[in-house]
């Protein structure tokens, strides 16, 4: 776009509606934005859509930024093997392939496919959201959902001929999949039809049924648990190898703790299993595992926020006889747990995954005394994913931030480590571009945030950033393989990773303290990483853009409304930007526990503290902010952009803006939605994401520097455009 062409912002009705809530004068100019089929939001949709490819498509770099986004993507992913008998299952992406396929290798190593997306689906538009075999590998079921609808179709596959048995079942939402022994029928979750419940709550009123294969879910299946249970609530559900155990987990929301049950379908029917409660009305997660010695293991928080790992009886469960095998460690957090139990094995052993200051770690234990026996040497500082144990051997994924996940092959007899599977392209990446830093920063109440930063090797002077943050729903951002920050890196800039309050990193309580009436905080540690960055010389205010998705884009949102003057720009991704409305759309009624509610007068005043929505004022002066959400998202409703972009392109419009000064896009797809998506998508937003960036922030993407070895002529280039 040229710098000397005036910048016309589509046209935006402006209401004074003004609504009165416990005292508080809330303005919602935009409401009418929210109604996505009117005629008057289409066309103004229709005008951004210009506006935005006019701003965004001459942009230079573009093809060579697509290029090699398309070479970072297509590495392809592998992953870990499910195992049943002497056979297992696993997910393979091949380079170029636009979505992962579902493979079943035979004891003989012959491998087959079972699941392609793209076969079912060539727009790239359907996704294979999960899948479960059978106790003996012969059924598969599995879900799929289309264009970004989370609302999956379970469908039940016959492993041997490919052929489709059972299905489609509707309203399995995010479902597990509990196989009894026989193979003949399976514990899963299903919605209520939208003809049983209130207007707009068709996500939510879950319940768990018991499913014969081939039978009519509508009219046979046996309602099992959830009668009585709030309409958010979701399940878990398990049933162990031997079929005697059912295991149940509740979790009301988005909270971090659930109840758990116990059935026994040896003395109760499985139609009509008989429950246990293991843990009730106690802020705690806790995860219950049955060992084949037949006791009850419980990796938890209770009374830990780093993780625990227990043992009891299992006829006896109550948390005053849980002892511990695994202790809270201080400083680490217990992630994952698994057990290796082989009659070729001296004892049986427990293998612990935790993190340890943003890296994994794994310890072996003995598993009847919790006794440290040795550590198995990981490639580097990473992260680890599930570890999954089979007589004396485990497998598990290892990435960092430059290196693609890799499944490796653990023996416990020969203690060796040898590698499994890699992705199918890896030989295709580069060396390492950059290095990786660690700071720490003081928010104003002094508490110390960590910053994780990617960094060029040459680096000389301050650089064109992404700060990138998350901090909600207790999810920590791990250090591992990133398409989006390789390649910004290898263009010469620096690529930072906030740790903020109200993630997991440290534990519930780390959570807690960034969570309802603390949301603030983890603003104000946001913003003390952006000065941390500037303070130690890595960028300035004018090179600084920030970054963040959902949760993430509530963050980068409230953070352009605080400090507009500590930014160069915001990419904002499918953000919950209106607090006072939130619960109406989407997901949003699940989320009262990490925001409040505005409906309870005391937390609406916390929402209206920092709702970016709200904050916007007709005398800022905001930075640059491009807006990404895909119009297929049940889980965040693009509502929330539209209403946020008019307000700020209103103000912008009020001033004489011209090329990049604070220019306000809003990027929207179709065929997607808040998950999954095909990598021609992703690749597609990376690039506006990234080109936008480099505008704003001066990164030369159009220059003649290579991407492998050019980092001191970027950075030079760089600081004379910008």
């Amino acid at each position: 776009m040229p710098s000397d062409t005036p910048l016309t912002y589509p046209a935006a009705r402006r209401q004074g509606l003004v609504e009165k809530l416990f005292g508080h004068s809330v303005a919602d100019p935009y409401r009418w934005l929210e109604q996505y089929d009117s005629e008057e939001t289409r066309t103004w949709l229709a005008e951004q859509d210009s506006l935005r490819h006019t701003a965004l498509n001459s942009l230079p770099g573009r093809d060579q930024l697509r290029t090699h986004l398309n070479e970072l993507v297509s590495v392809g992913v592998i992953g870990p093997p499910v195992w049943r008998g002497n056979r297992h299952f696993f997910m393979k992406r091949e380079p170029q392939q636009e979505h992962a396929a579902l493979y079943i290798a035979e004891e003989d190593g012959n491998q087959r496919l079972l699941i392609d997306p793209t076969a079912l689906d060539p727009t790239g538009h359907t996704t294979l959201d999960s899948w479960y075999p059978d106790q003996t590998g012969t059924q598969l079921a599995y879900q799929v959902s289309v264009k970004g609808d989370a609302d999956s179709c379970l469908y039940v596959l016959d492993t041997a001929s490919g052929s489709i048995v059972d299905g489609p079942i509707t309203r399995c939402r995010h479902s597990p999949i509990a196989w009894l022994p026989s193979g003949d029928a399976f514990y899963y979750v299903r919605s209520l039809p939208s003809s049983a419940v209130p207007s707009g709550e068709e996500h939510y009123h879950r319940r768990v049924y018991l499913h014969h294969v081939a039978t009519d879910p509508d009219t046979d299946d046996s309602l099992v648990f959830g009668a009585d249970g709030h309409k958010t609530t979701s399940y878990g559900i398990a049933v162990t190898a031997d079929g005697r155990w059912l295991i149940l987990t509740a979790t009301i929301g988005a909270v971090r703790h659930n109840e758990v049950w116990l059935a026994d379908l040896t003395t109760s029917s499985p139609l009509y299993p008989v429950f246990t409660p293991v843990q009730r009305n106690v802020r705690a997660r806790t995860r219950a595992l049955v060992g084949r010695d037949g006791q009850l293991y419980l990796h938890t928080d209770r009374d830990a926020p780093h993780g625990r790992l227990a043992v009891t009886d299992i006829e006896n469960p109550q948390s005053s006889r849980w002892r511990d095998i695994l202790p809270q460690d201080p400083d680490a957090r217990l992630e994952h747990v698994a057990m290796l139990d082989s009659p070729k094995l001296a004892r049986p052993l427990l293998l612990a995954g935790r993190n340890r200051h943003m890296f994994s770690e794994i310890t072996v234990h003995d598993l009847a005394t919790g006794e440290h026996l040795f550590d198995i040497d990981l490639p580097g500082p990473g992260v680890v994913g599930e570890i999954r144990g089979r007589g004396h051997e485990a497998w598990f994924t290892y990435t960092d931030p430059f290196t693609p996940p890799t499944v490796f092959r653990w023996d416990a007899l020969t203690r060796t480590r040898t590698i499994w599977a890699s992705p199918p392209g890896r030989q295709s990446l580069h060396s390492r571009p950059g290095a990786v830093h660690h700071l720490n920063c003081a928010s104003p109440d002094g508490t110390q945030i960590r910053v994780t930063v990617f960094a060029p090797h040459s680096r000389r002077g301050p650089l064109p950033t992404i700060l990138y943050g998350y901090g909600g729903f207790g999810l920590s951002l791990a250090p591992s393989y990133n398409p989006e920050i390789l390649a910004w890196v290898e263009a010469g800039g620096v690529y930072a990773v906030a740790h903020v309050r109200g993630g997991d990193e440290g534990g519930a309580q780390w959570h807690a303290a960034g969570a309802r009436a603390n949301k603030q905080k983890s603003v104000d540690d946001f913003h003390a990483a952006a000065e941390a960055l500037i303070r130690g010389g890595w960028t300035t205010s004018s090179q600084l853009v920030i970054s963040g998705e959902s949760n993430g884009g509530l963050l980068v949102g409230a953070a352009l409304t605080q400090r507009p003057d500590l930014y160069r720009a915001v990419l904002c991704g499918a953000p919950v930007l209106d607090m006072a409305r939130y619960e109406r759309f989407g997901l949003g009624p699940s989320w009262t526990a990490e925001y409040g509610s505005a409906e309870v007068e005391e937390e609406l005043g916390w929402l209206m503290s920092y709702s970016p929505y709200h904050s916007v004022t007709a005398e800022g002066v905001y930075p640059a902010v491009l807006f990404s959400v895909s119009e297929g998202d049940s889980m965040v409703d693009p509502l929330h952009a539209r209403k946020m972009c008019a307000a700020l392109q209103h103000v912008a419009g009020r001033r004489p803006t011209t090329g990049d000064n604070g220019i306000v896009l809003l990027r929207r797809e179709l065929g997607a939605g808040h998950g999954a998506r095909s990598m021609s998508l992703t690749v597609g937003l990376l690039v506006d994401q990234l080109a936008f960036a480099a505008w704003q922030s001066g990164m030369p993407l159009g220059s003649s520097t290579s991407y492998d070895d050019g980092f001191d002529a970027s950075w030079k280039a760089g600081r004379q455009q910008a």
